[in-house]
């Protein structure tokens, strides 16, 4: 078993370096030159100049495209957590009409891609003239992340005993009243894992942020690197130093959350 345990570890360590090297390498690009990025491209910089990074989100704008972003990622993780747990907490405690046609719904959320009703969703967004708003990104943002968090959060109360919902009906407590003191506190660990799942997937998403905001001032992250990389194409330190500032973030959420990411995943999958 000792063996076992050991080869599983090792092939996750290596599994890992092909995520990491990536991230090192884009760090340690910051601080060379185009010349020195191309001849010796795993090579260490010669020097540390970390105020390339400064210049990078001054000369890139970047202020805009980080705030941008963090309303966007904010506003939708917050209307995720909202619905998807309203909805989890029906579909895990009471029976109704159509209860098993409505969860397929979810299911054809989770297996569709976006290209698969892109058109469409273009087509209203076209008809209701909500592009290039302040709030564009926020419905369908939203949208890609309630069928998984809806799943997910539904799972964790399935595994909730029946008796807390039971007691609590029998003191009085109403529908919301139930969701509200019961449900919620004891979904933290779910909604944990829910929000950060969100945030990554709200912050670097491209190409609906490419297509439904044109106007500078409005653009995310990704779009507005895009803007960057075509304005600055042969600085390429400038590049990796802005990609590294905007990168660095997300990463140490997920490193702080860590733990309540991987109890939300695993406490929902045990009765």
């Amino acid at each position: 078993m000792k063996i076992r345990a050991g080869i599983f570890h090792l092939l996750i360590g290596i599994y890992s370096v092909f995520y990491v090297i990536p991230l090192f390498w884009m760090f340690f690009s910051s601080f060379k030159g185009n010349g020195a990025i191309f001849d010796n491209p795993f090579g260490m910089p010669e020097s540390w100049d970390f105020g390339v990074f400064l210049e990078a989100w001054n000369r890139g704008g970047l202020a805009k495209y980080v705030f941008n972003s963090a309303l966007v990622t904010a506003l939708a993780t917050s209307l995720v957590l909202l619905t998807a747990s309203l909805a989890a907490f029906a579909f895990s405690r009471y029976e109704f009409k159509f209860k098993k046609q409505l969860l397929l719904l979810f299911v054809l959320g989770l297996l569709l891609p976006i290209q698969a009703y892109f058109i469409a969703q273009n087509e209203l967004f076209e008809f209701f003239q909500l592009k290039d708003q302040r709030f564009t990104l926020v419905l369908p943002y939203a949208g890609l992340g309630i069928p998984l968090a809806t799943w997910l959060l539904k799972a964790y109360l399935d595994s909730l005993p029946k008796e807390l919902f039971e007691a609590a009906r029998v003191d009085g407590t109403s529908d919301f009243g139930m969701y509200r003191l019961i449900a919620a506190p004891l979904l933290k660990p779910g909604l944990a894992t829910v929000a950060i799942f969100t945030a990554l997937g709200s912050w670097n998403e491209f190409l609906l942020a490419n297509i439904y905001v044109q106007d500078d001032d409005l653009k995310t992250i990704p779009a507005g690197l895009l803007a960057f990389s075509t304005k600055y194409v042969t600085d390429y330190q400038l590049l990796f130093a802005a990609l590294t500032v905007v990168t660095v973030p997300m990463i140490v959420i997920y490193i702080v959350f860590n733990r309540q990411v991987v109890a939300g995943l695993t406490e929902g999958s045990l009765k």
